[in-house]
């Protein structure tokens, strides 16, 4: 498995063979499998992800925090500021999240609590670049490299590190994956990956009664918006100064210094809020029957 993203870009181009295949190729050997079951996984996790838009779209859940309910519905309405097309990604990105917090099947990209930015932002990109399912499918795989090198070397718990390492980390992993669809070069790549995770380092990660509910769902929609504008940005030529790598570490070293209320606890930032806490009481009081 590659140790680093330098390294990942740097033996595809050794090989000067696609990105995606080396990464295939090395999953097979690395797992002691064929390469034809390596692309049977992947086949399945995108079947799912589309399944998890799909019923996302379809039902809308019922919700412990009944105030969180409807959400992703209501960014059908007009765009006023954004385009249509990065409104209603963002809307995928939440009814994923949404199926996923009413106990819907997804695909953990990272994470559960992240769940909705990877496949919002391949499927939109896929519709805007005119490309093919294989594209996405292909696309993924830089994705899900993307995610193991972060999670191999840093992490991808925002117990461990906060939201920077799930929404941050998911809109890392959909930047470079979309940078790839688009035809980007390796370089673009990992600017792509630096400028996601520098412009969410930091971000705390406080659920409100310790549900991946609220504010999750809307950070959903925030990460898609990162990604793009990150892969917009690396694909214009702009360049991160810290390469991805370096980035990596130091989203780790942010993510220790945070304080434990910080890290998914349920007790800082706006789970600690009097309205957060009236929240968590009246959660409490359903469950005893009182």
């Amino acid at each position: 498995m590659f140790e680093s993203i330098a390294q990942l870009l740097s033996e595809a181009g050794r090989q000067k063979r696609p990105l995606h295949e080396v990464i295939i190729d090395d999953e097979a050997e690395y797992m002691g499998t064929r390469k034809d079951d390596v692309l049977a996984r992947m086949r399945r996790s995108l079947d799912v992800m589309k399944r998890s838009l799909q019923k996302g779209l379809e039902t809308d859940p019922v919700l412990p925090i009944k105030e969180a309910m409807h959400m992703a519905v209501k960014m059908a309405a007009p765009p006023v500021f954004l385009g249509r097309d990065m409104k209603e990604a963002a809307r995928w990105a939440m009814e994923i999240a949404e199926h996923n917090s009413g106990m819907g099947l997804i695909v953990a990209a990272p994470t559960a609590g992240s769940s909705g930015v990877l496949p919002a932002v391949l499927f939109k990109a896929k519709e805007l670049l005119g490309k093919e399912d294989e594209d996405v499918f292909h696309s993924m795989f830089v994705a899900a490299a993307v995610g193991a090198i972060i999670g191999n070397h840093a992490t991808l718990s925002g117990s461990e590190a906060g939201c920077q390492a799930e929404v941050g980390v998911a809109s890392a992993m959909a930047a470079a994956g979309i940078v790839y669809m688009a035809g980007g070069n390796s370089s673009q790549v990992d600017n792509a990956i630096a400028i996601a995770l520098t412009n969410i380092m930091g971000l705390i990660c406080d659920p409100i009664a310790g549900l991946v509910i609220s504010p999750c769902i809307k950070r959903n929609a925030m990460g898609v918006l990162n990604a793009f504008l990150g892969a917009e940005m690396a694909l214009s030529g702009v360049a991160s100064l810290v390469p991805a790598d370096e980035v990596i570490d130091a989203i780790m070293k942010v993510g220790k210094k945070l304080p434990p209320e910080l890290r998914e606890t349920g007790f800082g930032g706006i789970a600690d809020t009097p309205t957060g806490r009236r929240i968590k009481q009246d959660i409490v009081k359903d469950a005893c029957g009182k």
